[in-house]
């Protein structure tokens, strides 16, 4: 017998503005209207190393994803940085992801994908969801 669980859910993004997170919060409130697993909240943009001296800058500010998510009771799966390679990197076809796990611009991309998996697994072990039985 072959049994599979078909696990969905919701991955809210945000930049940690303030403006942005009452999108975040709606957002939310809906998924769970419709019976939406909300597998949690990614802060995009959350800080820009500074090219001169390497510290990070919060040009959009920092943690409001963090304390919405909390706010929630969700998960945060992850921040992604604002960095230029990424954005090259989409713009020209060649995700800086391909660069491996340790390229600079990456890590926090293979962090996020960590997190999202082992959430998935998570609710995957914790789901009444439907289930298909094959005999």
């Amino acid at each position: 017998m072959i049994q599979t669980v078909a696990v969905t859910g919701a991955v809210v993004v945000t930049t940690p503005s303030i403006v942005a997170l009452a999108d975040v919060r709606k957002a939310i409130e809906m998924f769970r209207q419709v019976n939406v697993e909300v597998l949690g909240v990614v802060e995009n943009m959350n800080s820009f190393a500074c090219p001169h001296c390497g510290k990070p800058v919060d040009i959009f500010g920092h943690g409001e994803g963090a304390k919405t998510a909390q706010a929630y009771g969700v998960p945060v799966l992850g921040e992604v940085e604002i960095d230029p390679r990424i954005r090259i990197g989409g713009d020209t076809g060649k995700p800086v992801a391909l660069e491996g796990e340790n390229a600079a611009g990456a890590k926090s991309l293979y962090a996020l994908a960590r997190a999202t998996v082992a959430r998935l697994e998570e609710v995957a072990a914790t789901s009444a969801g439907p289930s298909v039985q094959i005999d």
